[in-house]
């Protein structure tokens, strides 16, 4: 028998909508990210963007677990001498409400350019409205 070994050429996508609304943060990234890489698929190839769309929409809803809306710290760095800024989860989520939920996705895909070819796949917005209904996506089901 011979392996089978998908290209890009080959690989069928397909849309899924999450509404993330009390779900938690790190449970919904994991799920997504196995999509968005295509590990769902049986014609899973590593070397091969094979993932599928995804839309998330209600990202400014995602719960967090214990004190991490007071104790979860993000860090950006401005590439300046004492250009480091830390932000606590809450004001993170005040300022950019889709940015929580992006930077956990981004953190589960591979640190290459098909890790960044597949997050390009990815679509995260703060309200229940989004711009791909013309995909027609289909549900997601995520376990919470």
């Amino acid at each position: 028998m011979k392996t089978y070994m998908a290209s890009a050429q080959t690989v069928q996508r397909e849309w899924f909508i999450v509404d993330a609304t009390d779900m938690a943060l790190g449970r919904l990234a994991t799920q997504v990210a196995a999509v968005l890489r295509g590990k769902n698929k049986p014609i899973f190839t590593p070397n091969c963007d094979c993932g599928d769309y995804v839309i998330v929409i209600n990202a400014d809803k995602i719960k967090l677990t214990g004190k991490k809306w007071n104790q979860k710290i993000y860090y950006h760095h401005s590439d300046y001498n004492g250009g480091l800024t830390a932000t606590v989860a809450k004001d993170q989520m005040k300022r950019f409400p889709t940015r929580m939920v992006e930077d956990a996705i981004k953190g589960m895909l591979p640190r290459t350019k098909l890790g960044d070819q597949c997050f390009r796949h990815l679509y995260v917005y703060a309200g229940s409205d989004y711009a791909q209904k013309a995909q027609q996506p289909k549900e997601l089901k995520v376990i919470k």
